[in-house]
């Protein structure tokens, strides 16, 4: 026996959920975009400065830096070098160096500038 309660087709509706849904991960798309800024080198040399001088050679400017510690245009020049990886690095450093809690966007700066260093 058939029920004579009729039940909502949601068919016609179809191409409309389809286009919300479409619209929905077109604006997340453009919010991760529009969020993510670039590395920028000049801050990443201001935290060089601050966080690492004090065993790494940082600067031309900078004369001396901890024994058996890479100056940042040594670590630069190498064929391995990531600005990407250093930062990935930098958010979880070896126990030797300090905790310094950066951002992720720190930690970016900071691979940015220490690529600049390659030049």
């Amino acid at each position: 026996m058939r029920s004579l309660i009729r039940r909502p087709s949601f068919a016609r509706y179809r191409p409309c959920l389809t286009m919300y849904s479409m619209t929905m991960v077109c604006l997340a798309a453009a919010a991760s975009c529009a969020t993510a800024a670039p590395a920028d080198a000049s801050h990443g040399q201001q935290l060089a400065k601050r966080w690492c001088a004090a065993c790494h050679i940082v600067s031309a400017d900078q004369a001396k830096g901890a024994d058996n510690v890479p100056a940042f245009a040594t670590v630069a020049k190498l064929p391995s070098f990531s600005a990407d990886k250093v930062a990935q690095f930098l958010m979880d450093p070896h126990p030797k160096m300090p905790d310094m809690q950066l951002s992720r966007d720190e930690a970016k700066d900071l691979g940015a500038y220490i690529a600049s260093l390659a030049r």
